[in-house]
């Protein structure tokens, strides 16, 4: 069973509507022992938006990314933009060696830089549920790129 790390926008409804859906479909995988989701850490004992209040989020984002053993990352676009969190948490699993298992309901291209190393892309927050983080099924994007 593994930790998995879901990464992805939550600014506007229909991004927590898909959000709420994937802790859903996480919550039901067998093959999932825990996730985080940076959505459930709000850190009301500081201002939202000041320097203490993004130094909190980046540290617990960042304590549970470390540990955890697959990402799940929504890069639906806000037109041609991917949310730069979800970039970046992205870019770090690539960099530590995690797979990342890309979620895209949206149509459209996916930026090479996500696409190609991407260890799997699903096109259905529901296959989730039933997704086996154990064997990690590989599915490279065959959509277009930029």
């Amino acid at each position: 069973m593994k930790r998995v790390y879901l990464a992805g926008p939550f600014f506007d409804d229909e991004q927590i509507d898909r959000i709420e859906r994937l802790e859903e479909a996480l919550t039901h995988n067998q093959t999932v022992s825990e996730f985080f989701s940076p959505r459930t850490e709000v850190h009301d004992e500081f201002e939202f938006g000041s320097p203490e209040w993004a130094e909190a989020i980046y540290k617990g984002d960042k304590d549970h990314l470390d540990p955890a053993d697959v990402v799940v990352a929504v890069i639906d676009y806000d037109n041609e933009h991917v949310d730069p969190g979800t970039a970046w948490e992205i870019g770090y699993s690539e960099a530590t060696q995690k797979p990342v298992i890309l979620v895209k309901e949206k149509e459209g291209a996916i930026n090479l830089m996500m696409s190609v190393p991407a260890h799997a892309v699903v096109t259905d927050v529901a296959d989730i549920a039933t997704y086996d983080f154990d064997e990690l099924p590989a599915s490279k994007w065959t959509g277009k790129a930029f």
